[in-house]
């Protein structure tokens, strides 16, 4: 395995669903998450510091403002891939006296839940990580209060859904192939989601179930656009495809990183599978010493997931979370977040690493399904799929 797949391997690790911890874990979590941001709410020395509480690796960082005590604390509620340069947080803290603590509650489903649950005692003043499968739902609960940054570039503005939240950040999720495998077996990759049906490729699949995995319901989220809705009975349109995948022998599996690193033949494992969900962004952390990828994302098979950021509905300090916001959007955090949470940053104008623009190309028309249909019918598509897939 080259040390880019192991980066990979690493930034995918922050990316697990909530199926890649218990349930205990998780919740063990959110209590221990709380716990920290009281301490650090509440203590009492006049040196402020700035910690970064992340569930995954029980990672810290501490930044101490060079401007004297801080003017305030703000508690960033966030998900468990959430990770960013200590530099870069810290010069949040010197250009502002605020200090950051975050609280992570488990994936960008978890952290929804999180935020409806306590809305009413909000677990902090900010969060970041809400995606457009998630948002609307947080919206109708009334999570948020009404903000929209005005440092907003104009690249973001295709994404906008609601005054409350702001777009930070987007990532393909495409299914993607094992090029050497293709290569060593005489065989050309598929292309397509109709490719996926024929005989020569039956087997070959590895996915995510969507119950499981945001990756998994982006992709239900793609097939859904790509072939329509089912009947009321339940037939055609986008289950008649996952029903002819199911009979070419699909692999389905709870969490990313056991479909990228156990089942798929080009995660540097044992892996016989070379079709599997992923990112648009993976294939750069597969390139070898010949300076070329192992893998490729099929740009035909992606659904974009975009983040947001949102000041939480009675937050204690709301012009602190206005400015941090503010902040993500700011070029040091945009630059940032492609090494560090292997995203496209929402800002075009900012430059992305060589190997992105050589081998991580964005899907030119992804599939869309609009987040007010998503919220609508998330549960009926999950339950749906999961009678006709896992049968």
């Amino acid at each position: 395995m080259t040390s880019s797949t192991t980066h990979h391997r690493d930034a995918a690790d922050r990316r697990r669903t909530s199926t890649d911890r218990a349930a205990a874990a998780a919740a063990l979590a959110v209590v221990t998450a709380l716990a920290l941001a009281s301490c650090s709410l509440s203590g009492g020395s006049s040196t402020p510091t700035s910690s970064a509480t992340q569930s995954q690796g029980s990672e810290e960082s501490s930044t101490a403002s060079t401007n004297g005590p801080a003017a305030s604390s703000i508690t960033l509620v966030t998900h468990d891939s959430f990770n960013v340069s200590p530099e870069v947080l810290a010069a949040f803290t010197e250009e502002t006296g605020i200090d950051v603590t975050m609280v992570a509650p488990g994936d960008g489903g978890a952290l929804v839940n999180q935020l409806v649950l306590t809305k009413e005692s909000p677990l902090g003043d900010v969060v970041f990580g809400v995606d457009n499968t998630f948002a609307t739902r947080a919206i109708e609960e009334g999570v948020f209060e009404p903000y929209t940054s005005p440092a907003l570039p104009e690249s973001a503005s295709e994404y906008l859904i609601d005054d409350a939240l702001t777009p930070i950040d987007f990532s393909d999720v495409c299914l993607n192939v094992d090029l050497a495998w293709y290569e060593e077996n005489g065989q050309t990759p598929p292309q397509t989601f109709e490719d996926l049906l024929l005989p020569e490729y039956a087997g070959q699949t590895v996915v995510t179930n969507p119950a499981t995995s945001s990756p998994g319901l982006a992709l239900l989220a793609a097939t859904v656009g790509a072939f329509g809705e089912t009947t009321a009975e339940g037939t055609g349109g986008w289950i008649d495809y996952w029903a002819s995948l199911r009979d070419n022998d699909l692999l389905v599996v709870d969490g990313w990183s056991d479909a990228y690193y156990v089942d798929f033949s080009g995660g540097g494992g044992d892996g016989v599978r070379p079709v599997v969900l992923s990112y648009a962004s993976s294939p750069p952390f597969t390139v070898g010493d010949d300076g070329e990828a192992r893998t490729a994302a099929l740009l035909d098979t992606c659904f974009r997931q975009v983040e947001y950021a949102g000041v939480l509905a009675g937050a204690e300090n709301p012009e602190g979370a206005r400015q941090l916001v503010d902040f993500l959007l700011s070029e040091p955090f945009q630059a940032d977040v492609a090494e560090q949470m292997y995203v496209y940053p929402i800002d075009s104008s900012v430059e992305l690493p060589q190997e992105w623009v050589d081998f991580a190309p964005l899907a030119s028309s992804p599939w869309s399904v609009p987040a007010d249909t998503i919220a609508q019918e998330r549960s009926e598509w999950i339950d749906l799929w999961t009678a006709t897939v896992l049968r």
